[in-house]
């Protein structure tokens, strides 16, 4: 009876070590980090976007840009993705600002002031994505980080640079929005 060398087992390394890889440099774990989240993230970016696909797509790639400039900096006090969902959050919202600022300083250098037409009402027979596209910024940023993605108001606010109550005020706003686009 001849013996059959049994075959070395198939080591799958753990997130942790992947990521540690990643921070010292390791181009193959940083790419396999991607796949394992860039779903995750896109739709994120997708959903604080209003739901524009080439916004989000371009968010989602600036993410991980950051992501690896700022690797270094991840302590694993919580899980990477968290860590990496987080980032999105402040890079969509800091991208956010620096529009309203530019917008802001456009509508200075252009003279009189106009009053910017009402947003359109949601049809009723929109589906949901498209009824949180249509809410306002701040409102539709509370409901998903909230809803959606599962953040408490001490964390989006802290985010968002604002109150709890605050949050908690663009939540109901959001939700009664919601509620009248879709009934």
């Amino acid at each position: 009876m001849t013996s059959v060398a049994a075959a070395a087992p198939l080591v799958i390394p753990r997130r942790c070590d992947v990521v540690a890889a990643a921070q010292r440099g390791d181009v193959a774990a940083f790419e396999q980090l991607y796949r394992d989240h860039v779903g995750s993230v896109l739709r994120l970016c997708w959903r604080l976007c209003g739901g524009d696909d080439d916004d989000a797509q371009a968010r989602t790639q600036e993410v991980f840009v950051r992501a690896w400039e700022r690797l270094g900096g991840f302590r694993g006090d919580a899980a990477f993705g968290t860590w990496l969902h987080r980032l999105a959050v402040n890079t969509v919202l800091g991208e956010r600002r620096s529009e309203q600022r530019r917008t802001l300083r456009e509508q200075r250098a252009a003279g009189p002031y106009e009053i910017a037409p009402p947003q359109a009402q949601v049809d009723a027979g929109l589906d949901l994505d498209r009824a949180i596209a249509s809410l306002p910024d701040r409102a539709r940023t509370v409901f998903v980080l909230h809803t959606i993605e599962g953040f408490s108001h001490a964390q989006i606010a802290k985010v968002m640079r604002s109150s709890t109550g605050t949050t908690k005020a663009q939540l109901h706003r959001a939700r009664a929005l919601l509620k009248e686009a879709l009934s």
